[in-house]
């Protein structure tokens, strides 16, 4: 883990030589032998993803949640 928080509850994308190979969800995280609800800057982690198993060395993981917003109708 580089930087910032990886959530179970995160979508993720696999960017393999700057281009996306994969969208989807997490499907296990684990920390040392522990199923975790997240895990932080600066620790080791287990990543499982759904539907995805061809990691190669030099992937990048990036972790993001969308959120949806209610219109703002300025009345």
């Amino acid at each position: 883990m580089q930087d910032g928080v990886i959530r179970r509850d995160a979508e993720i994308k696999v960017m393999r030589d700057g281009e996306q190979v994969f969208k989807g969800k997490i499907n296990s995280l684990k920390r040392v032998k522990d199923d975790v609800r997240e895990v932080t800057n600066g620790m080791e982690c287990g990543i499982g993803l759904s539907g995805f198993s061809d990691l190669k060395p030099g992937d990048l993981i990036e972790a993001f949640s969308t959120e949806k917003l209610a219109a703002d109708l300025g009345l």
